[in-house]
C-alpha cells in the first residue's frame, strides 16, 4: 500500500542519512583495523628479534597513541570498547530504505514490461537476503571456506548467476541495490552472528583462565577480512542508482559483475596501504 509521497520523502531523506553515516562509521572502523592489524603484524615480526612488545605509535589530533596487540588480557580490571552497533544501525537503516523505495513504493522495483508482481518481487528479494546469508555461512564453515582463492572464485560465480537472474525480474536499479544489499546482510550477519559471538566466547575462556581456543580468533578475523573486501563493491552500488549508464545498460548484469570484481581487486591493494 503506497504511503503520501511527502511523508515517503521525508522517511527516506532520514533513513538515507542516517544509513550513509553509520555506512562510513562502519567501513572506516573495519578498515582502520585492518590497517591497525597489518601495521602490528609488521611491528611484531620485528619486536621477536629484538625482544620488545609490539606497538604503533600514531599521532593524531593534537595527542600520540600507543597501541599494542594482545592475545589474553586481565578483563577483570579493563574495560573492553566494543565495535558492533555502526554494522547495525547500518544494516537496519538499509532495510528501512528498502521497505520505503522499493517495497512500499513499488514503482522502482519492477519495470512496467516485467510480468511480475510486487508482491512476489518483493519475496524474491527478501528470500535472496536470508537464502544468501544461509548458502554463504554453509560455504565459509564447511572445507570450502579454508582455501580463500576457490571460495573467492565459488562466490563471483554466484554473484554473476544472482545478477543476471535479477535483473530478469526487477528493475536494473533495484537489481544493483539488492546485489548490494546482500553483501551487506552478510558483512552485518558476520558481525553479529559470527564474530562477536566468537569474541565472547573467547573472553569467557579468559575470565574462567583458561586459554582462549585461537581458532575462533582466525575464524573471526576471517570473516572481517572478507567485510573489507565486499565493502568497496557495497559503496558502488550504494551510489549506482545515480548512474544510469551502470544500471540501464543492456548488458546491466554485466556491468555489475565486472564492478564487483573491480571493487575485489581495489579492496585488496587498500587492504596492503
Amino acid at each position: 500500500m503506497p504511503i503520501d509521497p511527502t511523508i515517503s520523502e521525508w522517511l527516506n531523506l532520514i533513513a538515507r542519512w542516517i544509513h550513509v553515516f553509520a555506512g562510513i562509521m562502519w567501513v572506516g572502523t573495519t578498515y582502520y583495523f585492518t590497517w591497525l592489524d597489518a601495521r602490528l603484524t609488521e611491528e611484531e615480526k620485528a619486536a621477536a628479534a629484538g625482544g620488545d612488545s609490539a606497538q604503533v605509535w600514531m599521532v593524531h589530533s593534537g595527542g600520540f597513541y600507543v597501541v599494542e596487540k594482545r592475545k589474553t588480557v586481565d578483563l577483570v580490571s579493563r574495560k573492553l570498547h566494543w565495535f558492533r552497533w555502526e554494522a547495525a544501525t547500518t544494516w537496519l537503516s538499509g532495510a528501512i530504505l528498502l521497505v520505503i523505495v522499493y517495497y512500499l513504493g513499488g514503482g522502482a522495483l519492477v519495470d512496467p514490461d516485467q510480468n511480475i508482481s510486487v508482491g512476489l518481487a518483493t519475496l524474491i528479494c527478501v528470500g535472496l537476503l536470508i537464502f544468501g546469508w544461509v548458502v554463504y555461512d554453509l560455504m565459509m564453515i564447511s572445507p570450502l571456506g579454508r582455501n580463500e582463492k576457490i571460495f573467492a572464485v565459488i562466490a563471483f560465480v554466484l554473484v554473476v548467476v544472482v545478477s543476471f537472474g535479477l535483473t530478469r525480474v526487477l528493475s536494473g536499479r533495484a537489481a544493483y541495490i539488492h546485489v548490494g544489499a546482500l553483501f551487506g546482510t552478510i558483512m552485518a550477519a558476520n558481525v553479529w552472528m559470527r564474530i562477536l559471538p566468537a569474541q565472547k566466547r573467547m573472553i569467557a575462556a579468559i575470565n574462567a583462565g583458561k586459554e582462549p581456543d585461537q581458532a575462533l580468533s582466525a575464524q573471526a578475523k576471517l570473516r572481517s577480512k572478507q567485510n573489507t573486501f565486499m565493502a568497496v563493491p557495497v559503496v558502488f552500488l550504494m551510489i549506482s542508482h545515480h548512474f544510469p549508464t551502470t544500471y540501464g545498460d543492456r548488458y546491466n548484469w554485466v556491468v555489475l559483475s565486472a564492478m564487483v570484481l573491480a571493487g575485489w581487486i581495489a579492496a585488496k591493494f587498500i587492504r596492503r596501504a
